[in-house]
């Protein structure tokens, strides 16, 4: 099946926190503990727009993925460095979506004038760690047990990948 990337459009919001929320129970993708909102998401959505993009992955006609760029921390010295997050529905993992997701941010983010990606990753995910890898991404910190995720601490290891400088 055909897979195209595209920007999130207002009516993909229920397909994103749907993606989300499915990923929540697995322990692997996130912090938060119980579904989300849509309401509580609109706000998140809609802060996206040209310079911190939010993508979306269509296959066979419906939103598989997505991946957002956000700022990595809110003060403007940082400007030229994003987060990036990837969420694949779990009946599409393995498809290589979120390595077309990852390869389109890559890609664009020195057009968005960003210099370095930033991403966070619970310790033992390492599904995610290998794709980050696989694009560049080097180990830039870890946070040891910062998580509680089912009476578990969980280490974040914060991954980076430096763009060039990009378009200031």
């Amino acid at each position: 099946m055909d897979l195209a990337i595209r920007p999130a459009a207002p009516e993909d919001l229920a397909a994103v926190v749907g993606i989300y929320n499915a990923s929540i129970p697995g322990r692997l993708a996130t912090a938060d503990l119980e579904p989300v909102d849509v309401e509580a998401r609109r706000a998140w959505f809609e802060a996206h727009d040209a310079r911190r993009p939010l993508w979306v992955a269509e296959r066979g006609g419906a939103i598989a993925g997505w991946l957002s760029l956000e700022d990595f921390y809110g003060r403007a010295a940082y400007h030229r460095t994003a987060e990036v997050s990837i969420y694949v529905a779990d009946e599409r993992q393995g498809e290589g979506l979120g390595r077309a997701l990852l390869a389109h941010a890559v890609e664009r983010a020195p057009g968005l004038g960003l210099a370095n990606l930033v991403g966070y990753v619970f310790g033992h995910n390492a599904a995610s760690l290998a794709l980050f890898a696989r694009f560049g991404f080097e180990r830039w910190g870890l946070l040891p047990a910062v998580a509680e995720l089912d009476g578990r601490m969980a280490d974040l290891v914060i991954v980076g990948r430096a763009l060039g400088r990009g378009e200031a």
